[in-house]
Parts: C-alpha cells; structure tokens; sequence
C-alpha cells in the first residue's frame, strides 16, 4: 500500500502536515476499502441525481460517471492503487478520480459528507450481508430438512430412534428426525432475524450529508431508488450517528453462532467413541500428529470457539457506541472491522456445516440401544397409571420407587418380576411393562401437536418443506 503524501482534501484549514503517526492511527483503508465497491455505487448514484437536478452540467456528470467506472473495474481487477496518506476508501477514491479526470472530480463531493458518504456505504454492505447470510442459514435449514426426510426411513424403513436428553442425562426416546428439526427451527427464526434487520436498515443516509442536511435541492427519493434501498431515512443526525442496523446485525448474527456452537458441542459428543452415535466425514476432520487413530472434530470444534468471535464483535461495537453523542464521532470508525469478521465467520462456518452434515453417517443401532438405557421409558409407565385413574404424582412417586428397586439390582424396568410390579401397584404387571415400556412405543404415543411420534415429525418434515419453498 503506498503512504506518498499530497495535499489532504480536506486540508485547507490546517497549517503543517498530519504526523505521520497520526496518519496511521487515523487510517482506515486497511480495511474500510472493502467498501470500495459500495462507494462508488453511492457515488454513481449521487451524480447521476446531481445532473438530474440541475446543480451538474450533462457534461460534468459524463466525465465524472466515466472516471468512477473506471475506477471501479480497476478495484474489480485488483490493480486499483490504496494508498495510507489518503486515509480511507472514500478520499482514496476521490482523490484518484481527481488525479484522472481533473478538477471536475471536486463537484461529485457537491451536498455530501464523508459522514452521509460511510454510512450510506456501511449500511449497503450490511444489508447486503445480512441477506446473504440468510440464504447461507437457508441452505442449512435445508439440509437438517433433508436429514429429517432421510432417517424417517434410513433404518430399513424405520424412523432411527436418538435418546433425547436434559443436562446431559438420558431423557426420552425421539426420533433423529426430531432432533433435526429442532435445528431447522433455531435457523428459521435465525433466516428471519437476518430478513428482518435487512428491512429495518433498508433505508438510504446519502444526502443527510454531516449531520444537517443541505441547503442543495436534492432528490434523495432518487439515489435511495437507486442504491437499491426502500426510502432515503428521515432524520439526518441519525442517518450519520447512528450504528444500530450493524447492532442489529450483529446481534441476530451473535444468535446465529450460538446455535452453531449448541449444534458442534452435540455432533463433537455423539461422534466421539463413548457415544458413537455419528461418524463425521473424513472431509472435514483432521489426524492427529501422534495418535494414528484419531480422527477429530475440527469444523465443529472451531465453529464452537469462533462463536466467541462474533460475540466479541457485538459486545466491542455496543461498547464503541453506547458514550458517543451526535451525531458523527471518529469512535464509529472502530464499526467495520468488527462487522466484516464477523459476517465472514459465519459466512464460511455456515457453508462448513451445510457441506458437512448430508456426509455423516448416523449408526441407528448404537443410537437405539443409548436410548433404552437409562430408564428413558419411564415416564410412560406413568402415564399409563394416570390414565387408568390414579393422580400422575402417586403415579410418579410409584414409578420412581421401581427405577430405585431396578436401579439397585443392575436391570431395567422390564426387567423386573410379576411379584415386584404388583407389588408396586395392582394395575402393573410384567405384561404391562413390556408393552408400555419400549422405546418404540414411547416415541409413538408422543403425538402431541410438535411431538416426536412418527405421524407427527412425518407432518412436521412436509410443513418445514413447504416454509422452505416460500419465497425459495
């Protein structure tokens, strides 16, 4: 990047050159070049409204308009020169329009600031991002879609059966397909926050100019339209001092992440030996440089860490922004580089995840055979003495009393004697336990509208599928 210094465009005021210290300090084109793109988008669309009202001649608009389009299959090709003494994306662009085209270029910056100029750019990338994010969440809502479809009938014709768990302990039987559409749950509400935000930040800062306005006759309706954005925003101290549409971003993307991480804690654990639920593909594991045998989670256990990262980009922005008064203040410079890991973080986990998912393989025996254990059926025991009358609490309490007893003596419910569940209650007996306490028939009399009998998840999987193919 070339640091040779010239005149500041903004230099009229002062009387000796920047330090060169400051100069670096102050520098934001390492990284806000990344809206160069979007830049000369909003510049295009001011002069092109700027001749349409008259302030430029036809001719000035033509001269300008061929210098950024230059400009910008320059930046496209990679071979556009950034350079630190020019401080940002939006004086370097500027500057060279001027070194091309001559003084003329001085009229695109005609009832703009810098201030409407970045947050204009900033707010197009977000929405921008926000929206491509949700097509990434809306792939891997597919793929749990997809999954859930899949092992309804993967185990030779037979939903495959997962324990369902509560701290960590074995709960209830259900099936993998359940447990799929949770995910596709958790990412359409997280799909719909990032649609969400975008609608709420489609609205244009250009022409807000540095906090007041202009007395220009501008037609903001126009460059809004053309920027792509619904309306230009309505109060010009908040178009330029405000950040809450990269918050709002980062929030729904902080959300995101959690349920990211909740995700790669489940697939580290179910693929491990103990559990041996799942075996991820060699595709997105890694060996160990000692142990030959491993084979580690590493997509997963990253997604799980860098979750801390898109955190750390909500909390570090919050804590720019919450002392800052109106309207621009140079703290808001410190808004991009958080925003931009953030959403690439996200970008790539998502894709990680939804490449990774369709190859593992799920084993429906060692699945079914974890959720048997741990007396997982139990409660179904005690339903059917609520349904025959007796109060679901005695029920529970004459139902944990046998857990104890099978608990004590090394078996599982259906293990136990005639004698010992007469004993517990005249209703019970083996032949009851045996019919009332498979893991199949506990998944099946869990029929509840959003339960996880087969007819349920089977209605469930048809209506994730049609929400998918809205607005596809």
């Amino acid at each position: 990047m070339t640091t040779t210094t010239d005149k500041k465009l903004w230099g009229g005021r002062f009387a000796e050159a920047t330090d060169g210290l400051v100069e670096l300090y102050n520098a934001s084109v390492p990284f806000d070049q990344r809206l160069a793109e979007q830049d000369v988008r909003g510049s295009l669309a001011h002069v092109a409204m700027l001749g349409a009202v008259g302030i430029l001649q036809p001719d000035e608009v033509t001269a300008i308009e061929g210098g950024l389009h230059g400009i910008l299959a320059d930046i496209r090709a990679g071979t556009f020169e950034w350079r630190l003494d020019r401080e940002d994306v939006h004086m370097n662009i500027e500057a060279t329009l001027r070194d091309r085209i001559g003084p003329v270029a001085g009229k695109l910056h005609t009832a703009r600031s810098r201030n409407d100029q970045v947050a204009t750019d900033f707010r197009l990338f977000t929405k921008e991002a926000a929206l491509d994010l949700a097509g990434k969440v809306r792939a891997l809502r597919a793929v749990f879609v997809a999954e859930a479809h899949k092992h309804l009938t993967s185990n030779g014709g037979e939903p495959v059966i997962l324990p369902g768990y509560t701290h960590l302990q074995v709960a209830q039987p259900i099936l993998l397909s359940h447990w799929c559409l949770a995910y596709a749950e958790m990412l359409e509400r997280d799909e719909s926050r990032f649609r969400d935000a975008a609608a709420r930040m489609n609205e244009s800062p250009l022409g807000a100019a540095a906090l007041a306005g202009t007395p220009w006759p501008l037609d903001r309706f126009q460059t809004a339209s053309a920027l792509g954005f619904a309306r230009p925003t309505r109060n010009s101290l908040d178009s330029v001092g405000s950040r809450d549409f990269a918050l709002e971003f980062l929030a729904a993307g902080s959300i995101l992440a959690a349920h990211l991480s909740r995700l790669s804690e489940e697939l580290i654990l179910y693929s491990t030996f103990e559990f041996g639920f799942l075996t991820l593909p060699d595709s997105h594991t890694t060996g160990s440089s000692i142990m030959p045998q491993k084979k580690n989670p590493d997509v997963a256990e990253l997604a799980r860490a860098k979750s801390g990262r898109v955190f750390g980009a909500l909390m570090g922005l919050l804590t720019v922004v919450k002392g800052t008064p109106l309207a621009y203040n140079k703290d808001l410079q410190e808004d991009k580089e958080p925003l931009f890991d953030a959403y690439d973080t996200l970008s790539i986990t998502l894709r990680l995840f939804t490449d990774m998912l369709p190859r593992a393989t799920w084993h429906a025996q060692a699945t079914l055979a974890a959720a048997a254990r741990g007396y997982s059926t139990a409660t179904d025991l005690a339903d059917f003495l609520a349904r025959s009358g007796v109060p679901f609490r005695e029920a529970h309490e004459i139902v944990g009393a046998l857990v104890g007893l099978a608990s004590r003596t090394g078996r599982q419910l259906w293990d136990l004697t005639d004698d010992e569940m007469r004993a517990a209650h005249p209703l019970l007996s083996a032949d009851v336990a045996q019919a009332q306490l498979t893991v199949q028939a506990s998944v099946a009399a869990r029929a509840s509208y959003g339960g996880t009998a087969p007819t349920q998840v089977r209605a469930q999987v048809d209506d994730a599928q049609r929400r998918l193919e809205v607005n596809a």
